[in-house]
């Protein structure tokens, strides 16, 4: 942690790479959307009907196999989609201004942390009116800086900055795919609050939702002085 030190965003100089560490970390999230698509009642009653009722129907193994592998390669296709449209949805809101979203106010601010000259982690902090909270978003870190006390880093800086400002507690919504992130949050101190879920068809059919965590801020800086 030496080599990194966390700055406040530069427009000119780090949108490119904000962008790239966001739309891969994201990505990197397909393998956990496709793995809890499987694992919903739904998605596994309709591969084993469609295999016993081609097995029934063929006699043949050969068929139900390419008939459930080509189900699957769906699925796959499905969690891909999924998230390249939450992933093009950020980049044209808060993600696509960065400046104007998390800059221009006081009580708004985005950070990168850089190490030997290159951007390897990002965070945001948005005041949230309705319940009168920070709000962390946007929290990433390159894989190859992982495990290495970055996302923590960030995440402090957040909360100081929440602190100053007045704020009573920094609240944040993650997905229930990111168990990583969960992890650091917990191990930073925030404690999950609520699970709420993502307001779409297909997001209920397969039992997607957002978890809620808050982290009071006063509490923190006491903790910390012990």
């Amino acid at each position: 942690m030496d080599a990194v030190r966390i700055r406040k965003y530069n427009p000119e100089e780090d949108e490119e790479a904000v962008k790239e560490i966001f739309t891969m970390g994201m990505s990197e999230q397909v393998p956990s959307a496709f793995m809890h698509i499987l694992k919903q009642p739904p998605t596994q009653m309709v591969l084993m009907c469609v295999f016993c009722a081609l097995l029934t129907s063929s006699k043949s193994f050969l068929l139900p196999i390419l008939a459930v592998t080509l189900l699957l390669a769906g699925i796959r296709q499905l969690a891909c989609h999924m998230t390249k449209k939450y992933i093009d949805s950020c980049l044209r809101t808060d993600l696509g201004r960065i400046a104007d979203t998390y800059l221009a106010g006081k009580d708004a601010c985005f950070w990168v942390a850089e190490s030997d000259g290159s951007v390897v982690g990002m965070v945001g902090c948005l005041p949230a009116p309705e319940d009168g909270c920070a709000r962390l978003k946007r929290m990433s870190v390159r894989r190859s800086h992982r495990h290495m006390g970055v996302g923590k880093a960030l995440c402090r800086t957040a909360v100081a900055f929440a602190r100053e400002r007045g704020f009573p507690a920094v609240v944040l919504r993650t997905s229930v795919l990111m168990t990583d992130a969960q992890r650091l949050y917990r191990h930073v101190g925030f404690a999950e609050t609520r699970r709420t879920p993502v307001p779409t068809f297909l997001a209920k059919l397969l039992n997607h939702c957002l978890i809620e965590y808050r982290l009071d801020v006063q509490q923190d800086a006491t903790r910390d002085q012990t």
